[in-house]
């Protein structure tokens, strides 16, 4: 790499004219805050794409050095990664369906082919064997991502949908980067598209189960999904049916249709409750039928189920059940008031297990739950559910202690769940659970090229004593010789909003980190959902800090343990991560060396006081309503990072952002990085990196992506002084 070090680097870089200053009045509760970078959101300006080009200038300038450590770390990924690879195939109705890769190629390719049916369940519902580059017999191509992308500064598809009788196929396809997509529908005999085009539509689409019509949610001006449409093929999309629309901005809406596929389900809600409205696909016309409205303020999820002949609905709720729980309800009692229905418990509450969801095969009750941190998989037989002879879930067996395993396809008539399993150490598997015998059938495990070797590495759960006595879960990887004697660079990432959970998952990419002796942390602070639903209500609205002081505690715990060099720690998060970054920036910038935030929400607190921005209405469940409530606004406004900025010394910092992104708008970075410029009174670079053509997941197509995280851990790598592969290492690439 030679003798240039950022040190270096940064005498020689002068840093860009500072951003003009228009200045700006916000005023709420009698608060006036003056924003000098509001005009930074005119995303047309000639001024701001000027400064966001400046800025991408300095940032490759500033990083030049790194650019053969970034280089090395693709690399890595690249050659541990089986470029051309497929997915195990999954079967529905007659065709086994699978994705596959190519080497040299960005995008995948959606395949099928015919399956059989000889009247031995058991060998009907074994995929076919299918070997990387090797190519199938009878194999259709669907889609073809890279010929899709092909020209295009853009690409993701959104959604794909075939019918029953597998003739056509409904797709959606982003361009831009703003998720919103054009819908188009193939037919699979001749390849031909049909005239369908429908755009501008949002995540999830499903054919009706006659083929006729297609169903698709569209989002609002604030990008907020609000409308179920039905659209009949060959009919002009000017008249497509509105099945429902939600007009409170604080709700979002979706649908899926039934396992049985007998529904549609339209789900409508928020992080503490929702409602559902059913439509009988056989008759679509008798409309819309209420299960429990949000008034009641419960937070559920229906799938139905016929027993004897009677409709009923299995129910995953929070109705005097902090965790959630499973009850069946027959379906007439919806009818009757909440208070006057009959529930029969399934599944009984436990404070020490959540219950995430439920799915249903003919047969049997599939159960997402979390214990000890940790996702796993139930399974229980719907014959005598609910009575006292119904059987207890029953668990497979993995002998990790950090692991994930998730239902992966459950297709209703089938005689087999589908689970991927994976953990930090091991790559993901791929099993077939057979739902008789409760036997497990390995059907794939991920390639790891180069020699990886599992035993050089190690995952460890460790607590670390929040400032309030609540220990907060670690996991610490690291290479198996490393000690806790002071020394050991650190990486520590976190999330810990939305109940979302940071599960264990095998990444090749953090391989790259680990060779170079860092020790990668991930912090499972309250707001995120690992230790159940209290752990996530620890950690939103007013007592939001609290993620924020779990993540300092835990950084903390880490040099105090010896498992990290307190003057060589980084710091990682994305999106309600990246506020997390800019929060602890703020709270404590002298644990960190380096903070990488990823699409950061920095400005929250400007964001959530304008209901017309994208997705801000939806956001006052997570962090409450600063534009009706003044302890809300007081309190948001003392740990949003954009407002908190101070004259301290601030580590190196990375804030890194899309120019399309509609979750977080380019413009709370590009203001942020500002406003740390004008006030920071240390010498560490700040530099805003912007993908001018990616979305709230950056750049489209994986080598792209996979350039974007070496960037981001070279940026890291570099700081902690971890640019060099250990030579003991067992898993490095030759």
């Amino acid at each position: 790499m030679g003798a240039m070090t950022a040190d270096t680097a940064r005498i020689r870089i002068p840093v860009p004219a500072p951003a003009q200053k228009v200045p700006f009045e916000r005023t709420h509760h009698g608060d006036t805050f003056v924003d000098s970078y509001e005009w930074m959101r005119d995303k047309e300006s000639p001024e701001l794409i000027g400064y966001l080009k400046r800025e991408n200038e300095y940032t490759e300038a500033v990083t030049q050095h790194q650019k053969p450590l970034r280089e090395a770390i693709f690399t890595e990924i690249k050659s541990r990664t089986q470029e051309t690879d497929l997915s195990v195939p999954a079967r529905k109705k007659g065709w086994w369906y699978y994705s596959r890769t190519e080497e040299g190629k960005q995008y995948g390719i959606q395949c099928r082919v015919a399956a059989q049916d000889t009247g031995d369940l058991a060998r009907d519902w074994t995929p076919p064997e299918v070997v990387p580059g090797r190519p199938v017999a009878g194999e259709q191509v669907m889609l073809d991502g890279n010929e899709l992308a092909e020209g295009k500064p853009f690409f993701s598809l959104g959604g794909l949908s075939v019918t029953e009788d597998g003739t056509l196929l409904a797709y959606c396809e982003d361009n831009a980067g703003d998720e919103r997509f054009t819908l188009r529908i193939k037919d699979l005999a001749t390849g031909d598209l049909l005239p369908d085009e429908i755009p501008d539509v949002f995540y999830g689409l499903s054919f009706s189960p006659d083929g006729t019509r297609v169903y698709y949610t569209v989002v609002d001006d604030s990008w907020r999904p609000y409308q179920v449409r039905s659209h009949t093929l060959g009919t002009p999309v000017a008249d497509d049916v509105v099945v429902y629309q939600e007009d409170d901005v604080a709700m979002w809406t979706g649908f899926e249709v039934s396992a049985d596929r007998t529904q549609l389900l339209i789900s409508i809600g928020c992080s503490e409750y929702s409602e559902y409205r059913v439509l009988d696909l056989a008759h679509p016309e008798a409309g819309l039928t209420l299960l429990i409205s949000r008034d009641e303020r419960v937070l559920y999820d229906a799938e139905p189920l016929t027993i004897d002949g009677v409709p009923h609905y299995l129910l995953t709720h929070d109705r005097d059940a902090k965790n959630s729980m499973v009850s069946l309800v027959a379906a007439g009692e919806f009818s009757r008031p909440l208070a006057d229905q009959n529930w029969t418990t399934v599944i009984p509450h436990d404070d020490a297990v959540r219950i995430n969801g439920i799915s249903v095969t003919r047969t049997h009750l599939v159960l997402s739950v979390r214990k000890d941190t940790i996702e796993r998989v139930q399974v229980l037989p719907l014959a005598g559910l609910g009575t006292p002879d119904q059987a207890l879930p029953a668990e497979p067996d993995f002998d990790e202690e950090l692991f994930t395993s998730n239902l992966a396809n459950a297709e209703f008539d089938s005689p087999i769940i589908r689970l991927s399993y994976t953990s930090y150490l091991r790559p993901p598997r791929v099993y077939d659970y057979v739902l008789a015998d409760g036997s497990l059938e390995l059907r794939k495990e991920t390639e790891v090229r180069g020699g990886y070797d599992p035993g050089a590495y190690v995952a460890e759960r460790h607590w670390a004593p929040a400032a309030d006595g609540t220990l907060v879960p670690l996991s610490v990887v690291r290479r198996a010789e490393l000690g806790p004697d002071g020394t050991n660079p650190a990486v520590i990432y976190a999330y810990g909003s939305y109940e979302v959970s940071m599960d264990p998952a095998f990444s090749v990419a953090r391989l790259s980190l680990l060779d170079r002796g860092v020790v990668f942390v991930v912090a499972h602070i309250r707001g995120g959902g690992e230790m159940g639903r209290s752990w996530y209500e620890q950690g939103k609205k007013l007592a939001k800090k609290n993620t924020f002081t779990d993540f300092v505690d835990a950084t903390t715990y880490l040099a105090d343990s010896g498992w990290a060099d307190a003057g060589r720690i980084a710091a990682m998060g994305g999106s309600a991560g990246g506020l997390l970054m800019g929060a602890v920036a703020n709270l404590a910038p002298e644990k960190y060396r380096a903070i990488v935030a990823q699409v950061p929400f920095v400005d929250a607190l400007t964001t959530i006081l304008d209901p017309e921005l994208p997705l801000s209405a939806l956001e006052w469940e997570e962090w409450g309503n600063p534009i009706t409530d003044p302890e809300v606004y007081r309190y948001m406004k003392d740990y949003t990072p954009y407002e908190n900025v101070r004259p301290v010394a601030y580590p190196r910092i990375a804030a890194v952002t899309s120019y399309n992104d509609t979750r977080v708008l380019y413009v709370e970075p590009a203001k942020w990085v500002a406003q740390l410029r004008e006030t920071a009174t240390g010498t560490e670079p700040i530099v805003l990196k912007t993908e001018m053509d990616g979305g709230h997941g950056g750049a489209s197509g994986r080598y792209s992506r996979w350039r974007d995280v070496a960037w981001d851990y070279a940026f890291a790598a570099d700081a902690v002084g971890a640019t060099e592969v250990l030579a003991r290492s067992t898993s490095s690439v030759e």
